[in-house]
């Protein structure tokens, strides 16, 4: 049996999935809350968000994710990042997986991933969770009900957290397993119902896919001036940096808040929707976020509620840090309606530095900016990943590298290119600690972040006197109207200047450590901004 709207000559029996339960087809959010409801998948929050629990996975599993190693691919994978799989390994698995599969109910969501019509994806979302349906209808681009009568899935995405894998069967590390075939355009997801696995697959197809057509696939942020699609700027960032915070401002339009590609055309959004950490939010400090919380549909993961008023706690991490609510975009006030805007103008690189040696801002030649797009230097912010139980300084080459396919050189490379052409300026931006390093300094404040971004973005802070940082080389503003003085200078923020020094040199040879990786493939330009 099937419910909803579907190209009758693409059935999940055409793609080899048979014996299944009730299929429903592009459901809409009213239906898909209410098969939720009936399965007892959640509950019906205030204002009819859907509150749900992902159980033991509050977080991704990078290390159980599998790239099937076909001749192909062989050449253009970054294997050191990205687990092999044995093609026949495989196909156990995904006869296992459709075995399993067999008179259960499904949900499909056939959607674009991009707004840039010549370089989206068509991709089918197969979920064994009424929930996770809702979900990805809310992250991807919603496909018009003419579309979905033609619509030809170029990927498919079968999610089933019922299902186990077998290690020893199945070529993987766990029973939790995430495994992508570019060749069969397939992706299987087991044992784990954190939905954004999901999310993020999307997201490593088109890291893989877009390079190869020119278009820079980025992880971050962006936004654009109220009048001017030409005043863009992206914010890259690992999860917790402050990508989806710092880029919803009332003064600018949001294009989206984590996934973009930067193409000839200008930047444009992977998704339809926002995914955004809830820990400590509050009506005061994030209105429009905090209000997606109370609206119908919008989907609340891990947060602790009262179970008579359905009131949510958003200090409550009891379950995990990693509390998120999915929305679509249109529940932000101003949020473009086309998810596009012109080439950056500005490109903000943000970290979460938990040495508190890193200044609010720092102003970057294009080559220093290279050298900090692959260092990637952050900090895990705590539960994002399974295990992460507070933060740890890392370095995830491009801001990204759980989900990057290929070499991090190539990601780096157009990403150089396209700066050279457009003349962008960059900026490195810490909203870590300050006053010393996590445990003894405090997270630096959202306010001061706020000015001097504007202040970058609104072209006033390039006209204040700079300190060249003894560290790193960088650039970094003396004086900033609005911020406190102290706070540009790191040094000065520590009660003892001589332990600072000490952990400035511990990240100073960090860097270069983590460095020295990338010196055979890049330009004398970057090696030459290259510190230690």
């Amino acid at each position: 049996m099937t419910h909803g709207r579907v190209n009758p000559a693409h059935r999940l029996e055409t793609q080899g999935m048979t014996g299944l339960g009730t299929v429903y087809y592009n459901l809409m959010e009213p239906a898909l809350v209410e098969e939720a409801l009936k399965r007892n998948e959640g509950t019906l929050g205030n204002g009819g968000a859907f509150l749900v629990s992902t159980g033991s996975h509050t977080g991704r599993s990078p290390k159980d994710k599998h790239v099937v190693r076909h001749p192909s691919v062989e050449s253009t994978i970054w294997w050191e990042n990205n687990a092999p799989m044995a093609p026949d390994a495989f196909e156990r698995l995904y006869q296992d997986m459709l075995a399993h599969m067999k008179g259960r109910d499904y949900f499909v969501q056939d959607l674009f991933a991009g707004a840039e019509a010549a370089h989206r994806l068509d991709v089918r979302v197969v979920t064994e969770l009424a929930w996770h349906g809702l979900f990805i209808h809310h992250m991807l681009r919603r496909p018009t009900r003419t579309e979905l009568d033609s619509f030809l899935p170029e990927f498919t995405i079968i999610n089933c957290p019922t299902f186990k894998a077998d290690p020893a069967r199945h070529g993987c590390r766990s029973e939790t397993v995430i495994a992508l075939d570019f060749d069969r355009k397939l992706i299987l997801i087991g044992n784990t119902a954190y939905a954004g696995e999901i999310k993020k697959s999307v997201f490593t197809l088109l890291n893989y896919i877009l390079p190869a057509k020119g278009v820079m696939p980025m992880h971050c942020s962006a936004n654009h001036g109220i009048e001017e699609l030409e005043d863009t700027a992206v914010f890259f960032g690992l999860s917790g940096t402050g990508k989806t915070t710092l880029s919803a401002d009332p003064s600018r339009v949001l294009i989206g808040d984590d996934e973009h590609g930067w193409s000839d055309s200008g930047v444009f959004n992977f998704e339809g929707g926002c995914y955004a950490k809830t820990i400590n939010l509050s009506a005061e400090a994030e209105p429009e976020i905090y209000a997606t919380t109370h609206k119908f549909a919008t989907v609340v993961e891990n947060m602790v509620f009262d179970p008579d008023t359905k009131e949510i706690d958003f200090e409550d991490d009891s379950l995990t840090a990693n509390t998120r609510c999915a929305y679509p975009m249109h529940y932000i006030s101003n949020a473009s309606s086309s998810g596009r805007g012109g080439a950056p103008k500005n490109i903000i690189m943000l970290t979460c530095d938990a040495y508190g040696v890193l200044p609010p801002i720092a102003r970057l030649t294009p080559a220093q900016a290279m050298y900090h797009f692959l260092s990637g230097f952050t900090s895990k912010v705590a539960g994002t990943e399974q295990g992460v139980t507070e933060p740890q300084p890392t370095f995830s080459t491009c801001f990204g590298a759980p989900f990057m396919p290929r070499r991090p050189e190539v990601y780096g490379k157009l990403l150089q290119e396209k700066i050279a052409q457009h003349g962008a300026a960059c900026w490195l931006v810490n909203t870590g600690w300050t006053g010393g390093a996590y445990g003894t300094g405090k997270r630096m404040p959202i306010k001061a972040t706020r000015a001097l971004l504007t202040a970058a973005l609104d072209g006033s802070l390039g006209a204040v006197q700079f300190r060249k940082d003894p560290n790193f080389g960088f650039d970094v503003p003396v004086l900033v109207p609005g911020v406190d003085e102290k706070l540009l200078d790191p040094r000065r923020t520590w009660a003892d200047q001589a332990a600072y020094d000490a952990q400035a040199r511990k990240l100073v040879g960090m860097f270069a450590n983590n460095f020295a990786q990338y010196v055979p493939f890049i330009d004398a330009d970057v090696k030459a901004a290259a510190i230690g």
